[in-house]
């Protein structure tokens, strides 16, 4: 199961260059992760300074 970004989402960019399939963008306001790319790694998750991230 794809990890998901929630809007608690402070738009930092620390998520976006741990995944190594790059799977993460920035999309409307905040990032948003590709569930067709995504490995269910959670390398994502543990760089989230907010917690926004799960799975």
């Amino acid at each position: 199961m794809a990890y998901t970004i929630s809007d608690q989402c402070i738009a930092c960019g620390s998520c976006e260059g741990q995944c190594p399939v790059g799977a993460i963008s920035m999309g409307d306001g905040k990032f948003d992760i590709d569930a067709d790319k995504c490995i269910s790694c959670g390398s994502c998750a543990g760089q989230c300074p907010v917690g926004a991230i799960s799975e």
